[in-house]
């Protein structure tokens, strides 16, 4: 995440794309990144056995995070990756449980700029110029937007209540069961 602070878009010259959410999406950008960037190489990083329907092998290669179970392995991925030097790293964040602790490390880890391609396919740069889009993101993941918002507030200020309530519960139990033994 070198260029958090530019707000200017680096060559696709040397691309990652971490595959972190349904197929679909990356075989939708593949074809149209191929058309604009002929002189591009994407490499991909994928848990899905085989390459997207657009994916070129003579273009690119595919790293299957499965390859690399332990901490060595993984490292030298990494190290690998890194040495590719990407000028891009491309995320999906479709609301999936899919690689995510895998691409939020190989965003931060490797040097190249980081954009963020939603279910939609609608993507946004990671950088100082987008904060707000950033920003927007982040609250509608964790649903603080929009009419969930006043729900999820009203959960996360009576937790603390309702947890004091389970504790003292159960201690009010325990000890009528503590004092009927006696």
């Amino acid at each position: 995440m070198r260029y958090f602070l530019s707000k200017a878009q680096p060559p696709f010259s040397r691309v990652l794309l971490v595959e972190s959410g349904s197929r679909q999406l990356y075989e939708n950008l593949l074809g149209n990144l191929y058309d604009f960037y002929p002189e591009m190489r994407a490499d991909l990083a994928t848990c899905y056995a085989g390459a997207p329907e657009n994916f070129r092998a003579e273009r690119g290669s595919v790293y299957r995070v499965t390859d690399y179970p332990d901490g060595q392995s993984r490292k030298r991925l990494y190290q690998e990756l890194a040495g590719n030097h990407y000028t891009v790293v491309g995320i999906i964040c479709s609301a999936e449980p899919i690689m995510t602790k895998w691409k939020w490390m190989l965003a931060v880890r490797l040097p190249g700029k980081v954009f963020v391609l939603n279910e939609n396919g609608d993507y946004f740069w990671v950088d100082r110029g987008h904060l707000a889009t950033i920003w927007h993101f982040i609250l509608f993941r964790s649903g603080l937007t929009g009419a969930g918002a006043v729900r999820t507030l009203a959960r996360l200020a009576l937790f603390p209540f309702t947890l004091l309530y389970l504790i003292l519960y159960a201690a009010t139990v325990h000890l009528r069961r503590k004092l009927r033994t006696l």
